[in-house]
């Protein structure tokens, strides 16, 4: 039982003994030697640039990795030089393309903005014109409407007028009848 636990203990400790052979990158800031051990007593077995990708193979002996680099040459680094974020030298590509991209995309949304700038202003101009032709209409409504109210007033006062004048007429002819003299009848024995 002892045992189990202190090899799951070890396990636990060293996730390096469960991983296979894992992709590492050489830090971006460095320029580094490969040696032919672990340690820098060893023979140098040439250099990897800061950034270049390189294949762990999960051995360490005190501070140096053995790995395997962009040229297929197995030797020993610092481990301390390994990094598991991708280098600059791999994420700049893909940035710059990203870029050009975003580029591309703002300069069709610049364009197709100015395009829509344009379109707003013509129908903001169309729209003003229209609304001075509304504003004409509604005028010449309202002018209209007071005109047509004053020849029905003008109707209504002459229709009065009138109606007066024919009350005056038939008060005098009836004043006017009422003195004239008044016929004498003729006597009927006459023959």
């Amino acid at each position: 039982m002892l045992r189990i636990l202190i090899i799951a203990g070890m396990m636990l400790l060293s996730p390096s003994l469960l991983a296979a052979n894992q992709t590492r990158y050489i830090s971006d800031d460095v320029y580094i030697y490969l040696h032919g051990g672990p340690g820098t007593q060893f023979r140098i077995l040439g250099s990897i640039e800061a950034g270049q990708q390189v294949t762990s193979l999960n051995e360490t002996q005190g501070d140096f990795t053995k790995v395997v680099d962009h040229k297929d040459r197995e030797g020993w680094i610092q481990t301390k030089m390994l990094s598991a974020k991708p280098s600059l030298r791999v994420q700049l590509p893909a940035i710059q393309a990203e870029l050009k991209q975003t580029k591309a995309e703002l300069e069709t949304a610049l364009s197709s903005s100015d395009s829509n700038a344009q379109e707003l202003s013509q129908v903001k101009s169309q729209l003003a014109t229209a609304q001075k032709a509304l504003d004409s209409a509604s005028n010449e409504r309202d002018s209209a409407k007071a005109k047509l109210a004053n020849i029905q007033k003008n109707e209504r006062f002459e229709m009065w007028q009138q109606g007066g004048f024919i009350a005056i007429g038939g008060l005098l002819l009836g004043i006017i009848l009422v003195y004239l003299p008044k016929p004498q009848r003729k006597p009927k024995n006459r023959w």
